[in-house]
């Protein structure tokens, strides 16, 4: 690790879209792909969220991301990744602090992410991170009209 670069911290901009895609991909299993995830879903995103949403960079290698915004009352993360031979250096842990500090900065009291009930390593990096495990709620999900498949019969 010593002739790496250092790790710096900036704002997620859509030109790193190629290589933050690839890294989620890379995730594996972690992270859940999908048609929100398209090149312009995550642009409307950044555009929304200005400056939440982060890239861990050494030199010009993205070995981090996290995706990071807010409904005005609550924070959501989605889609931390960090390059497996960058993991356990501390690279999860700058990237979702400064998403707090972003989040506590436009007075968002609290923040919320989403994890599968299956990723059990995700789960225990999240509560080593201090973060809770809230076992009283579900998820619960539809599509949007303009996504919602016609009805099956008439309606």
């Amino acid at each position: 690790m010593a002739d790496r670069p250092p790790i710096h911290i900036r704002p997620l901009r859509i030109g790193d879209y190629g290589k933050v895609y690839a890294l989620w991909k890379a995730a594996g299993e972690g992270v859940g792909l999908g048609e929100s995830d398209s090149r312009e879903a995550i642009r409307r995103y950044l555009r929304r969220n200005r400056g939440m949403s982060l890239v861990a960079a050494s030199g010009s290698r993205v070995v981090g991301v996290v995706l990071c915004g807010h409904d005005g009352r609550r924070g959501y993360l989605h889609h931390l990744a960090v390059a497996g031979k960058w993991r356990r250096r501390g690279v999860g842990r700058r990237l979702v602090t400064a998403c707090l500090e972003r989040l506590g900065s436009e007075d968002i009291p609290k923040c919320n992410l989403f994890l599968y009930a299956s990723n059990a390593e995700g789960r225990a990096f999240w509560r080593s991170q201090g973060w809770t495990v809230r076992s009283d709620l579900r998820l619960v999900q539809r599509a949007t009209a303009s996504a919602a498949p016609p009805c099956p019969r008439s309606c």
